[in-house]
């Protein structure tokens, strides 16, 4: 049976703040695809970046929210291997593409993350991503090479939307875990970061709510030890983010 996609929410109920800062023990997830010139994060260059926010309803419900999506211009020295850009299908150098250098794509996107990140009472972002690491992996490349300031998400931990759907659903390609599971598929959509990202934050919410009385009956056993407060998570090994983070 299909499950109808989500709509962004506009608000942020103090309830499902107060949700989300437990939920994963104070880290708000982000659904992030990037494009590529290849697959060398130090040579490579970046060419897409989209991330979508993941909002939670008063209920606990994970849905998808909102989404922002940039082109960024490769730097200075970037390879460009051809076999990627006719899988992606992106001209670098087209006229009419609106591409920002990395610094400005990247701070415009760590903005709103902050935002997100403030509103739901999380300590910092972490990246949701199918084959997660890949996509990590070039952020934080970009990150040093533009000499980005106040990254929110944390550095080498994320949410890989492939290992959960293998786990949830038997299939570790994202095209076949979203049509086992009951949503829509454009195969003419792919490889645009906006696009995956999207279905990413889907997956991602399905498989979570899915699993929301495994997470409940948790919860209560992590309160009974002790990790837990009534008020939220106690989280004493990992100190909120510092002050300039937010």
């Amino acid at each position: 049976m299909s499950e109808p996609l989500p709509t962004p929410a506009t608000t942020v109920d103090p309830a499902a703040a107060a949700l989300m800062a437990r939920r994963f023990r104070g880290y708000l997830p982000v659904a992030i695809d990037v494009e590529t010139g290849g697959f060398n994060v130090a040579t490579d260059a970046l060419l897409e970046i989209a991330f979508v926010l993941i909002d939670m309803d008063s209920d606990g419900t994970l849905r998808r929210g909102a989404t922002h999506d940039f082109h960024v211009k490769p730097f200075d020295g970037a390879r460009l291997d051809p076999v990627s850009l006719s899988v992606t299908g992106i001209d670098p150098w087209h006229p009419l593409r609106p591409a920002l250098p990395e610094r400005d794509a990247l701070q415009r996107v760590f903005r709103e993350v902050r935002h997100g990140v403030r509103a739901y009472n999380c300590r910092r972002a972490i990246l949701v991503g199918h084959n997660a690491a890949f996509d990590l992996a070039f952020i934080n490349a970009a990150v040093v090479r533009a000499d980005v300031k106040r990254n929110p998400f944390h550095p080498f931990s994320c949410f890989d939307t492939a290992t959960l759907a293998g786990a949830a659903l038997g299939q570790t390609v994202l095209a076949k875990a979203i049509t086992v599971a009951g949503l829509e598929w454009d195969a003419g959509s792919a490889h645009s970061a906006r696009y995956d990202a999207e279905r990413s934050a889907d997956l991602f919410c399905l498989v979570c709510n899915r699993l929301r009385d495994s997470h409940r009956c948790a919860e209560e056993r992590a309160r009974a030890l002790g990790w837990v407060s009534e008020a939220g998570v106690s989280a004493a090994d990992e100190p909120p983010l510092d002050a300039e983070l937010l």
